[in-house]
């Protein structure tokens, strides 16, 4: 029969089939993301106990994560040291392709279990809502279900339609899902009447929405979405939560166009007919899951007057679907009572995950600057971080006096720290231990756990045959133990006993420093007016500078040339200033 292989080996396996001669055939066989989720939840596919978890403070953010999972649930977190990543766990279908990225910031986690939101814990009682004017079905009433697949969009369309026909009324429901993917748009047009000869046709026509119930923002601002719109008709209540569409995967730069979007909506359906609200993150926090997002979004929407049904057929529907009804009713609940009184929820679902790495992000220069020496204090000494403020507060004094402003200081306060606090093996085993990830780590799990650390040590992987790249290693909970020895030998850096240190990684990131000051030095003797948005440019080249072994080679790599082509260009009688980087 013909042979089977591991997924891993497809790369391989394409190419001994180009080597055959006539026609070969290659079957890939594997269940999707959304197929997994239904399965499990009817009890009839694996549902491993075990998680993938992403420590952002040793987190690059360099992408490779994204590349080799090409999974949505791998988000964007906005950090004070710049974007990482994080995994979405309401969104993860546990295919662990992503701890396959050449990164040590992955652990995977057995036991325990997720921890929810301090709503549930609370078990805090919602009080008793006024029920909102509901909208007339005398004429035919359109509502829009915009969403992506994987969340329950079309369950949603399901439930109306069931309400609407306990209640008697005439409806009709047409999904529009496209090809089933993960994260992929779906839209729902659920059309209600008094009477089923009244509805004429499913599908609902070109502005003729009476509301729009948008469970991603996404998809309500798509050219699709804003068509059903019409300014003095259509009402909408959409979820503005960040959900990294499949571009992230590729381009770890990627760009949330929230206001593009928000614009687009009000436009369509008129500004003061758009209701905002990230329900994810509050449905999240209260309830413990992003699976509650869309019916949180019903409950608001149905106490904004949106949805012509009673609660009680709203109820009954929940009911009939013999889906976690209590879970969805509280849901709903939430939602209406979100409608009702938004700060009071806002006060209530206080953070089921604390803020990355404990802290807020610097707010000016000053903060900055002190918190990166307390940075580089912790991860080598005061000498060092004294080392770092000497430049920067050269730099200041300079950039004030031949220009004004902070800007390219801010740039060089905060690209120096980062060349400084390059993350050789002594830092990555510090971020692990000094507390923080196992803060992190209690904020998002609950019960007992057990870790397991995927790294790729360079004195003990092996090189993958195909592609040379070093293959990770799994470890067990002794690994902490062994990182916490680690981390205290961080003052073997840089001296003759730091057995780490003699590597072609750690020699280039060092260069990289002396590479940077000098650089710093050149911006100075020729900085002005003129070149100063070039300045700026060229000092902030160290963000494009991420990952670890061969990606970060690359990345230094392409980050030298841009340097070489910018430093010439700023070195020229008269550069003119452009928009920085």
């Amino acid at each position: 029969g013909a042979p089977v292989h591991h997924r891993d080996r497809l790369d391989q396996v394409q190419r001994e089939l180009r080597e055959y001669p006539g026609v070969s055939v290659l079957i890939y066989d594997q269940t999707c993301a959304a197929e997994k989720r239904r399965r499990r939840k009817r009890g009839t596919f694996p549902d491993p106990d075990k998680r993938a978890f992403i420590n952002e403070a040793v987190c690059e953010g360099c992408g490779d994560c994204g590349e080799k999972s090409n999974c949505v649930a791998v988000e964007p977190l906005e950090t004070e040291f710049g974007r990482k990543r994080r995994i979405n766990q309401s969104a993860c279908n546990k295919d662990f392709s992503c701890v396959k990225g050449f990164c040590p910031s992955f652990v995977t986690v057995e036991g325990g279990k997720l921890r929810k939101g301090s709503g549930v814990q609370r078990d805090v009682e919602i009080p008793s809502l006024p029920e909102p004017q509901r909208p007339s079905t005398e004429q035919p009433f359109s509502l829009l279900v915009t969403g992506i697949g994987g969340t329950g969009v079309v369950t949603i369309g399901q439930l109306l339609g069931v309400a609407a026909h306990l209640e008697g009324k005439g409806v009709t429901v047409l999904d529009m899902a496209g090809l089933a993917q993960k994260n992929g748009a779906v839209m729902s047009f659920v059309r209600i009447a008094e009477r089923p000869e009244q509805l004429h046709a499913a599908r609902i026509a070109t502005g003729g929405a009476d509301a729009v119930l948008g469970c991603d923002i996404v998809t309500t601002a798509s050219a699709d979405g804003l068509a059903k719109m019409q300014v003095g008709l259509t009402q909408v209540v959409a979820n503005c939560a960040e959900t990294p569409t499949a571009d992230f995967t590729h381009k770890p730069d990627w760009e949330w166009p929230e206001g593009r979007m928000r614009a687009a909506i009000g436009q369509a359906a008129g500004e003061d007919k758009v209701t905002f609200l990230n329900g994810t993150d509050l449905a999240t926090r209260l309830l413990g899951d992003a699976i509650a997002t869309n019916m949180f979004m019903l409950g608001f929407a149905w106490q904004r007057g949106l949805v012509p049904m009673s609660l009680a057929a709203l109820h009954r529907a929940i009911e009939l679907n013999e889906v976690a009804i209590e879970a969805n009713k509280r849901a709903f609940a939430w939602g209406r009572y979100a409608a009702h009184d938004l700060a009071a929820v806002e006060r209530i679902a206080t953070p089921a995950e604390v803020i990355p790495l404990g802290e807020r992000p610097s707010r000016n220069l000053d903060e900055l600057i002190e918190h990166r020496v307390k940075h580089l204090t912790g991860y080598q000494n005061a000498a060092y971080a004294r080392r770092y403020r000497a430049l920067v507060e050269h730099l200041r004094e300079v950039e004030s006096a031949k220009v004004g402003g902070t800007r390219l200081t801010e740039a060089v306060a905060r690209y120096y720290a980062k060349l400084l606090a390059y993350k050789d093996e002594y830092e990555v085993a510090r971020l692990y231990t000094d507390g923080r990830f196992e803060k992190r780590l209690a904020s998002v799990f609950e019960g007992d756990t057990r870790l397991t650390f995927h790294l790729a040590p360079p004195l003990l992987a092996k090189a993958d045959p195909i592609t040379g790249v070093p293959k990770k290693m799994k470890f067990g909970p002794w690994m902490m133990s062994a990182l916490r020895l680690l981390a205290g030998l961080k003052r073997l850096r840089g001296t003759p006993l730091d057995v780490f240190g003699r590597s072609e990684e750690r020699r280039t990131e060092r260069a990289l420093i002396e590479e940077y000051e000098h650089t710093v030095n050149v911006i100075v003797e020729h900085l002005s007016r003129e070149n100063h948005a070039l300045a700026i440019e060229i000092a902030s080249l160290p963000e494009h500078i991420r990952g670890y072994g061969h990606l970060k080679a690359q990345s230094i790599a392409a980050a030298r040339d841009k340097r070489h082509e910018l430093l010439t260009r700023y070195r020229e009688p008269g550069a003119t200033e452009r928009a920085a980087a």
